[in-house]
């Protein structure tokens, strides 16, 4: 489920959500963190290229090429995201426990993925404003049945960034995100291990799951982009949250 929900604009924490949800069941924490590790693998994989000319004009301080200037528009694009996930993770968290509003997030989450078909491609120039406005987008993707590649791609469609460009810096600004994450929640709950009866296989295996599925869900979603179909993902979503608000009603 991570694998495939992670990199799908379809919300991969809003799926853990509702399966605990359905089964009764918590899934610890720590368990949720090492998936994430794994699907993390993924982009650096899929983007490694990439990667490799941001990190070498990083090195060399060159910030003037096109590799060099994707640094700071990283750093000023995950500030806003890390300060929604530090002032308002704790409350979302207590909110979004319950079917209703995952549900209803799964409703707003279609109206985003579907608004991106009105974006008009102009550009492949990112500038700062526009690096703090998917930021942005990326931190209310805290919300379960908010997707994070969802929302991001979506703002920088509407933006006016050509499909390319806004679905190679969704990812690279999942990076960073992703990483802060991973350390603030696997150290504070690191303890989990022992407690909670999860084993390194159990974990291991997780992993693998995800990064396996993960890395076919990138290229198919890339596929689904190029094609410009990425705004169908929206009536998943709202079928989705349709049958869970219905759910709850009768």
């Amino acid at each position: 489920i991570q694998g495939l929900t992670e990199w799908l604009p379809i919300s991969s924490t809003g799926h853990l959500k509702l399966f605990e949800n359905l089964l009764k069941m918590k899934v610890p924490i720590l368990f949720d963190v090492i998936l994430h590790a794994g699907t993390l693998i993924v982009v650096l994989v899929f983007f490694r290229k990439e990667i490799s000319k941001i990190l070498s004009a990083l090195a060399h301080l060159d910030f003037k090429t096109e590799h060099g200037k994707m640094v700071p528009l990283i750093i000023v694009g995950v500030v806003p995201t890390a300060l929604i996930g530090l002032v308002f993770g704790w409350l979302i968290e207590s909110a979004f426990q319950t079917i209703l509003p995952i549900a209803t997030a799964f409703l707003f989450c279609g109206i985003m993925l579907y608004s991106a078909k009105f974006g008009k491609e102009k550009t492949d120039n990112i500038n700062y404003s526009t690096a703090i406005m998917i930021g942005i987008a990326q931190g209310i993707a805290i919300i379960p049945g908010i997707s994070r590649s969802g929302a991001t791609i979506a703002v920088a469609l509407l933006l006016g960034i050509k499909r390319e460009k806004a679905f190679k810096f969704s990812f690279l600004l999942s990076i960073p995100a992703i990483l802060g994450a991973l350390g603030y929640t696997g150290y504070a709950e690191f303890s989990e291990l022992t407690s909670t009866g999860l084993d390194y296989a159990e974990i291991l295996a997780g992993a693998i799951a995800a990064m396996l599925v993960g890395y076919f869900a990138l290229k198919l979603l890339w596929k689904i982009i190029a094609k410009r179909k990425f705004h169908l993902f929206a009536f998943y979503c709202w079928i989705l949250g349709a049958v869970l608000v219905l759910s709850q009603i009768f």
